[in-house]
């Protein structure tokens, strides 16, 4: 049934005038016919299918500049072109890329869209190549983040678009405060996350879990994208800690769980592997982008050391078997950057992470393992000043356990280890022992000679020789220079007659 009425001389269908969509409510023409209700509908809908076109341009601009960058790189290599065939090249593909992006900025047609259009577009030109493998890295972990933040944001419905819109803000505010210092964004970041957390609760009434599940997710998206301006940064020293702290966990390498009093024994095999674990997630931690992925990385390694804790003593451990445990994992993996993933966590990190539950425990607990190991004394080991002086020097090292002193049920290589090790250490002493006494014979070799030719120039310099000049030589007996020699002549044979 149509109802119609006049309106300044103007019949007018009221059917035509209901929500395009049909919902009993009046649309209005300037929504194009639509209520005010489905007109926000509609053009979020909108700009959703043209904010994932965009990406999908983006994403496809990113392919074909690799593409092109690698067969630009093969065929250089295969032949060289000449300079004019390279001039011709580089216009084409200079025209071929004003064309895109002039296509690419054309495909949307709201000021919103092109603005982020705009920095997608940006982001894609720094990770041109040539681009290390890391930064391609990085943007795609940032583009997976950012969808799974938009579908996880809209199972919220209106807290959710809200959300993504405040998050929006923040990364655009942030993106013009670079020259502040890292202190002053962490502050920033801190009063972001507590004004997002009291907006779901306070006006739009989100139950607590849902809050805090909410609000991980917007730590992992914020933190994604600002990770590579906050983490470390040159205007610190975070660099130069991380080195110092590394620097002293290769000088503490001498460290023995006995000393540090660990009440783990990794000659079980199942406490060795736990201990390896441990190892590995702390190190981990440097991989991770996101302060929660970080905490969770701590607080797995921290599980496997109460498990081997608790496998080796039957029981269950204590904190007073913990911390020692955990500064020996930390000297024995020396993990990487850990000052900076300290500071990142600090400054970045949900505040209600840190001030409550088992995450914030094990993080303090890493803290004080630290600043131990920087501050780790003769004191602290029970050792002597000369002992702790040796040890770090390198002059000595603790001794080994005797092979002879093992349990029965130690496994035959550890034992066979020990024992080489020893007959090493020998060795070792005895090559030492040798070379002094080389050094030693040498050096007396030297002395002997010196002294003989001493003794030597004394005697000749006290007895001097004196040559004699050469005599004249006596004439031979059968010689016939019997004058000169006034000797008697020969006897003449006598015949006597008889």
């Amino acid at each position: 049934m149509n109802l119609k009425s006049e309106r300044r001389g103007i019949h007018v269908d009221q059917s035509e005038l209901l929500c395009k969509k049909g919902c009993g409510y009046y649309g209005n023409p300037a929504w194009q016919g639509f209520c005010s209700k489905c007109w926000r509908e509609e053009y979020h809908k909108a700009r959703q299918k043209q904010i994932q076109e965009d990406w999908e341009l983006a994403e496809r601009l990113q392919r074909e500049e690799e593409e092109a960058y690698a067969s630009s790189q093969s065929t250089q290599g295969a032949q060289s072109l000449t300079f004019s065939k390279f001039e011709e090249k580089k216009t084409n593909e200079k025209t071929r890329k004003v064309t895109t992006v002039k296509k690419f900025f054309t495909a949307s047609s709201r000021a919103g869209a092109k603005k982020a259009l705009a920095g997608k577009l940006k982001e894609i030109q720094e990770a041109k190549a040539p681009s290390p493998s890391i930064h391609r890295q990085a943007s795609i972990e940032t583009d997976r983040v950012s969808k799974e933040f938009i579908e996880f944001i809209r199972t919220y419905q209106k807290p959710g678009q809200d959300i993504y819109k405040q998050c929006k803000l923040f990364l655009d505010t942030m993106s013009h405060k670079r020259d502040l210092s890292i202190e002053e964004q962490s502050e920033c970041a801190q009063d972001f996350y507590q004004n997002v957390a009291d907006r779901l609760q306070t006006r739009w009434k989100v139950p607590p879990e849902k809050v805090e599940k909410a609000m991980d997710e917007v730590e992992k998206y914020i933190m994604t994208r600002q990770y590579k301006y906050v983490f470390c940064p040159e205007t610190t020293d975070d660099e130069k800690k991380d080195l110092a702290v590394q620097k002293r966990i290769r000088a503490l390498h001498w460290v023995t769980p006995q000393m540090l009093c660990v009440p783990v024994s990794e000659e079980i095999p199942e406490v060795s592997d736990m201990v390896v674990k441990a190892i590995t997630d702390i190190i981990e931690m440097d991989s991770k982008r996101v302060p929660r992925d970080k905490l969770a990385c701590i607080t797995k390694c921290s599980k496997h050391i109460f498990n081997a804790i608790k496998i080796t003593k039957n029981e269950p451990a204590s904190a007073d078997d913990f911390l020692p445990t955990l500064i020996y994992i930390v000297l024995k993996g020396n993990p990487p950057r850990l000052q900076s993933n300290i500071q990142y966590i600090t400054r970045f990190c949900n505040p209600s992470r840190l001030m409550t539950g088992e995450d914030g425990y094990y993080f303090t607990n890493l803290c004080c393992a630290v600043a131990f190991i920087e501050k780790l004394d003769a004191q602290s080991l029970n050792l002597s000043q000369e002992d702790f002086d040796h040890f770090m020097t390198g002059q000595t090292s603790p001794k080994k356990q005797d092979s002879d002193s093992f349990s029965p049920d130690v496994c035959l290589g550890v034992k066979q280890m020990c024992k080489s090790l020893d007959l090493l250490s020998q060795l070792n002493e005895r090559q030492e022992r040798i070379v002094s006494e080389a050094k030693k014979l040498e050096k007396d070799l030297i002395d002997w000679t010196d002294g003989i030719t001493k003794e030597v120039e004394d005697i000749v310099e006290k007895y001097p020789l004196e040559i004699k000049p050469k005599s004249q030589a006596l004439a031979a007996i059968d010689s016939e220079n019997v004058e000169n020699d006034k000797l008697p002549p020969p006897l003449q044979p006598q015949v006597y007659a008889g």
